[in-house]
C-alpha cells in the first residue's frame, strides 16, 4: 500500500484546511486508517483514527470537536477535516494505514510522506 497525503498549508488561527490521504495498491476498505502529527522536536503523536467501513471514529483530545476525520472507500481516500486550527496545531501530518483501530504509531504498517500544517497566530 503506498499512501500520498496532501492538502497541507499555511492558515492563520481559527482558520480550516482539509488534508487528503490516497491510497493504492490493496486499498478500499481492507485497512484501518489513521492521521498522526510530528511538531518541530516532538515525537509523533495520534489525532485522529478510523474503522474500515468508516462509521467508527476516534480522536485525540487535543482535537476533538475540532477535527474530523473521514473516508471514500470508492475513490480509496482518506480525509482529515481541520477547523479552529490553533498555532499549536501547526506540524507535519501524516497519514497512516493499519490492522487495527489504535492510536499508536507502532500499530500502523503503512505511512504516507507527510504533509506541512503552519498555523499563524
Amino acid at each position: 500500500v503506498q499512501l500520498q497525503a496532501y492538502g497541507g498549508g499555511l492558515v492563520q488561527a481559527g482558520g480550516s484546511l482539509r488534508l487528503s490521504c490516497a491510497a493504492s495498491g490493496r486499498t478500499g476498505s481492507t485497512y484501518v486508517m489513521g492521521w498522526f502529527r510530528q511538531a518541530p522536536g516532538e515525537e509523533r503523536e495520534f489525532v485522529a483514527t478510523i474503522s474500515r467501513g468508516g462509521g467508527i471514529p476516534y480522536y485525540a483530545d487535543s482535537v476533538k470537536g475540532r477535527f474530523t476525520i473521514s473516508r471514500d472507500n470508492a475513490k480509496n481516500t482518506a480525509y482529515l477535516q481541520m477547523n479552529s486550527l490553533k498555532p499549536e496545531d501547526t506540524a507535519v501530518y501524516y497519514c497512516a494505514a493499519g490492522g487495527r483501530l489504535s492510536n499508536i504509531v507502532n500499530e500502523y504498517d503503512y505511512w504516507g510522506q507527510g504533509t506541512l500544517v503552519t498555523v499563524s497566530s
